[in-house]
Parts: C-alpha cells; structure tokens; sequence
C-alpha cells in the first residue's frame, strides 16, 4: 500500500466512524500537486451530494495563516506596520498598566495574555466587541506565557482594516451553495442550523461573515496553491509574489521565544504531539481550524498537506479530529 493509499483509508474509516462526512486533501511539493482526493458526502445524510475537490469548506482558524497573518506581513513588506507597536497606539480602550507593553508581534504569537473567547456572548459588529476585548482582564502579563487567542487575531483584523488592507471574502454565490455544510453550535444564536456557505464561527458571524480569526473559505486546491508559494519561499526560493519573500516568510515561522510556547508569528510550529503527527521534520509549521481544517508545511521535505474536513456538521470531538490528522500525517511521512 502506497503513502496516499493509506491517509485515503485513515480518511475513510474517519468518515465510516461518523468524525466527519467530508473530506478533500492535497499533498504536494514546491514543483506541484502529488496527490488529492476528495470522499465522502457533504453531510451524513443518505442522499448528501458527493465531495469533489473543488469543494468549498469552512477554513475556520485558517483565516489566522492565509488571511490575517498574510495582510499583516504585507502592511510590514510596504514599510506601513511595524511588528513593536504598542496594540494601545491602535485601541483608545485597550489601556492599563498590566496591558501597555502588548505589542502587534504579541497579538501574532498569543502573547498578550488575552483569554481564548469572551465570557459572556458577542454583540454585533466592531465597536462591541473591540470595548469588550480591550476592558476584558489579561490572564497574564503580556510574553509570559501563550494562550491560544481569537481575541487576538479579532483586533489583528481591525488593525488590517485600519491600515488599509482589509480582509475580503471573493467566496461567489454559486461556490457558496456548493459548500460543505456545517452545524451552529448550542450556544450559538443560530444554534442548530445548518450553514451552508455560511461562516460557522458565531463571532465571525457577528461581524459580518468575515474576522480576522475565523470566515474564509476555500478549496483544497485552492489551499494548496498558496501552500506551494509559502513553501518555495521558505525553501529559500526568490520570485514569489509579495509578502512572500524569503527572509519575511523564515520571520513569520521562526518559534516564539515566549516560554513554552510552539506558535510563530501567526503560524504554528512542529511539535511531536501536535497535529502534524510525529515525523515532520523540525522546521515545519502549520495551522488548524475548528470545522475540521489543517494545513502543514516541511521545507526539510519539500512537502505540503492540506486537509479539509466538516467536522464541525454533527461529527467527532476535537480530540478525534486530532487523532485523525496525526495518523493522516504520519502515513504521508
């Protein structure tokens, strides 16, 4: 049995034990595409379409990578952002003598000792949710530790809009009806609706469809496009499209010297238990999303794996799901 062969049957018997009803997946190197597959059916539903590969999903926490993390080191790359500046020169409420020193390079590494989510539900649109996280108490003081944030990756986006590089969503109508579906949560206003083409993710909902942690869709080829230019340039290739320069790109993934942390710059980085499975080479980075989502780079190995799941449309736990993209990743390794 081939590599391929044997991430296909851990997809499959993912999708025969109810984890997710889709999938779409693509390996490749920095010469191109070395493998997709698409399985499944958009729900678990008897008469569900077929997945294809050019299926639509929730990229969820992918839009921290290839949406957020993008603009902000394209607003760096024009000389229009710094990565020292103080979060405070941007929100007139995010003050305090516990928050001063929070910088935009620690919003980037979970760094600036905002919680996870809010406590109590979102409102609706900018200016309720930029007062609640600005007055929200830190867990800690800024760089002492890293808490995985989309509080943080929020106000990234609203610093993108500030600066003149909005986040966009060219998602057509047509894609969104073609989308893989997912299931709002309980304690979502929409709770147990299924969304089709419609973000999952009720703060991102909240603001409009699109945050700067959570909104965009997209499909495995159209994932893996960008991997491929993310992973020439961190192979040291020159000629990519901007932001995507070598030394920017080494910038962005280079490991977080806040204590204990694994996170970049918005990225993730190789860790034998993480996600990525145990035998991706030290330099590999990579992100996750809630639906069901991951992508992985290995410069070491010329490799990319981009894999699309709805979890997130009454399938398996988190815990699954990992254990899902660790086997899947250690049979392409």
């Amino acid at each position: 049995m081939s590599a391929f062969d044997a991430a296909a049957r851990v997809l499959r018997d993912a999708i025969d034990a109810h984890v997710f009803p889709a999938a779409a997946a693509e390996v490749g190197s920095s010469d191109g595409v070395m493998w997709q597959a698409s399985l499944g059916a958009l729900t678990f539903d008897d008469a569900a379409p077929p997945t294809e590969i050019a299926t639509p999903f929730d990229l969820a926490s992918l839009t921290k990578v290839l949406g957020t993390t993008t603009g902000i080191m394209r607003l760096i790359d024009a000389g229009a952002l710094d990565l020292g500046e103080p979060v405070s020169s941007f929100f007139e409420e995010w003050r305090g003598s516990d928050r001063e020193a929070a910088t935009v390079r620690d919003l980037l590494e979970h760094a600036s000792g905002l919680s996870a989510r809010l406590v109590d539900p979102p409102g609706r649109g900018r200016r309720e949710f930029e007062h609640d996280i600005c007055a929200m108490p830190l867990e800690c003081p800024p760089r002492s530790r890293s808490i995985y944030s989309d509080l943080g990756f929020i106000l990234l986006g609203f610093i993108l809009s500030d600066r003149g590089a909005p986040l966009v969503c060219a998602m057509t109508p047509e894609a969104r009806r073609r989308a893989a579906p997912t299931r709002a949560m309980d304690e979502d206003v929409r709770r147990g609706q299924l969304l089709v083409g419609e973000v999952h993710d009720s703060y991102a909902a909240a603001l409009g469809g699109l945050a700067g942690h959570a909104g965009m869709f997209g499909s495995a080829p159209e994932v893996g496009r960008i991997a491929r230019t993310i992973l020439r340039a961190a192979r040291g290739e020159t000629g990519m499209p901007p932001p995507f320069g070598p030394a920017l790109v080494h910038q962005f993934t280079t490991k977080s010297t806040v204590p204990g942390s694994s996170r970049a710059l918005g990225w993730d980085t190789m860790l034998p238990t993480s996600s990525c499975g145990t035998r991706m080479s030290a330099s590999a980075f990579g992100h996750v999303g809630f639906t069901g989502t991951s992508l992985w780079i290995d410069p070491a190995r010329d490799r990319y794996f981009v894999l699309l799941t709805n979890r997130a449309c009454g399938g398996g736990t988190i815990d699954q799901m990992r254990d899902v993209r660790r086997a899947f990743h250690d049979a392409l390794s």
